[in-house]
């Protein structure tokens, strides 16, 4: 097969959470750009539907849905109307996430049952739902989105988030546990684990701390709106077909240090 055709995912269904904004609509727009019908979700739908109607743009189908990924009914319902609509799952990337500033001491149980609730609980719910799917047709790719603050600690001056931190380090425990049950059913489940990128989330600490965080990075840059479609791309393909229960690090060298 040439090269190329490992990328191709013309024929593809692929459900990106949290596919609305920021690095979750970028991926969706790569998956499209290769010719996959998306499905995007989250509990703004009016995000979605501007995604949708932008990715209709490039000759796929597109489909926004409502979705809290804290409710395991309205994650079943997105697999459901994405099987019903577009006939099959082929890609879930696990994009939907939350995220909690404060010191560890200070920091309030419904505030860490939140982040746990949407980053761990939510994701393997999406997991479970779209691989009931996937076992059912015979294969299919899995993308859980981690950070590298699953991977590490960091000084409190620069991030004081814990519930996040453990909620991604327990997406990629889960993906590798994953890998490991469902490779026999044709289904690899891998992690991304970006860096530092401009997003809403992010927006407060880089606005604060960002000369800093840009500093400790070897390529001296945050990451920009191209620098996750390629992995994203890659994990979701045939490109990849020999990988599983891999966290694949996108940070500009900050883990290297």
């Amino acid at each position: 097969m040439r090269t190329p055709e490992l990328f191709d995912l013309s024929g593809r269904v692929a459900i990106v959470t949290g596919g609305g904004r920021g690095i979750g609509r970028e991926m969706a727009t790569a998956l499209a750009e290769l010719g996959a019908d998306v499905v995007v979700c989250s509990r703004r739908l009016e995000r979605c539907e501007e995604a949708a109607a932008e990715l209709s743009g490039l000759g796929v189908r597109a489909i926004a849905l409502p979705c809290d990924a804290r409710d395991p009914e309205q994650v079943a319902a997105v697999a459901r109307q994405t099987t019903e609509r577009l006939g099959r799952i082929d890609v879930l990337v696990n994009n939907a996430g939350a995220t909690w500033g404060a010191a560890p001491e200070e920091v309030p149980p419904e505030a860490w049952q939140k982040v746990i609730d949407v980053n761990l609980t939510g994701a393997f719910a999406f997991c479970q739902a779209v691989g009931r799917v996937m076992i059912a047709q015979g294969g299919g790719r899995i993308v859980n989105v981690a950070s590298i603050a699953g991977l590490r600690g960091y000084p409190a001056d620069v991030l004081d988030a814990v519930p996040y931190s453990a909620s991604k380090g327990g997406v990629i425990a889960m993906t590798r546990d994953l890998a490991c049950k469902w490779a026999r059913h044709g289904i690899a489940v891998n992690a991304l684990a970006p860096g530092w990128f401009p997003s809403d989330m992010s927006s407060q600490v880089l606005e604060r701390r960002g000369d800093a965080i840009v500093d400790r990075i070897p390529m001296r840059r945050l990451g920009g709106p191209d620098d996750l479609k390629g992995a994203v791309a890659f994990l979701a393909s045939r490109a990849s077909g020999y990988v599983t229960g891999q966290t694949l690090i996108v940070d500009g060298g900050e883990s290297a240090w």
